[in-house]
């Protein structure tokens, strides 16, 4: 087993967990993250209709997606205003400089590099501005781009293939349970990413090491 490529998430890998920011933001006004989360975001591990799955596939604009997740978070007795949500976390972080530093070194190593990220068109210029994606990565997939998000097989398949890579010589890293179980699905290595993200980088260097 030789490992030639490491293919990245953005969110919760170079940056802290919007998921736990999130999650925190709820709890600091006495609201059930875990009810707050299911209504803005659906069934994360999954690929369904919910709006804010359209909005990371392209399909509808971010205006349209807070309506309807307001609508969704009323029929579950919510009050959901997503600007107001999301402008909480507003800097309150950037990138991650040792990740940003590992990316580079490992393309420096001659690892091929990637980037599979779930994503709206309103935020594309934002997250791109936080690291030196063109440094980074040779293919980037944003889901809002292509009009497939993980955990649909069809992202990492689509990503390989622009690598040129099979699947059993590549690593996924992600932060998001399901999208690790997804990579596994397609045939890929996967390390899921925590809070703590130092310790699947510590794993990335030994699955590396093997090979």
């Amino acid at each position: 087993m030789t490992i030639e490529a490491v293919v990245f998430d953005f969110g919760g890998v170079f940056t802290s967990s919007p998921f736990s920011g999130l999650h925190a933001w709820h709890e600091e006004r006495g609201l059930d993250p875990e009810l707050g989360l299911l209504a803005v975001f659906g069934p994360y591990d999954q690929d369904t209709d919910h709006p804010w799955h359209q909005l990371e596939r392209g399909e509808i604009a971010l205006e349209a997606a807070a309506e309807q997740i307001k609508a969704v978070g009323a029929e579950m007795g919510l009050d959901i205003d997503l600007k107001e949500m999301f402008g909480a976390l507003g800097g309150e972080s950037g990138a991650r400089s040792d990740v940003v530093e590992k990316g580079l070194a490992l393309r420096a190593s001659g690892y091929r590099t990637a980037l599979i990220t779930n994503n709206i068109k309103e935020f594309s210029d934002g997250w791109r501005a936080m690291i030196p994606v063109d440094e980074l990565f040779e293919v980037i997939v944003d889901s809002s781009a292509v009009g497939i998000r993980k955990p649909d097989l069809r992202i990492y398949e689509m990503t390989l293939e622009q690598l040129g890579v099979a699947p059993e010589n590549a690593v996924f890293l992600d932060d998001a349970p399901g999208n690790v179980v997804a990579a596994r699905a397609a045939g890929m290595h996967a390390i899921l990413v925590e809070d703590d993200h130092t310790s699947a980088f510590a794993e990335l260097d030994r699955l590396l090491a093997e090979g």
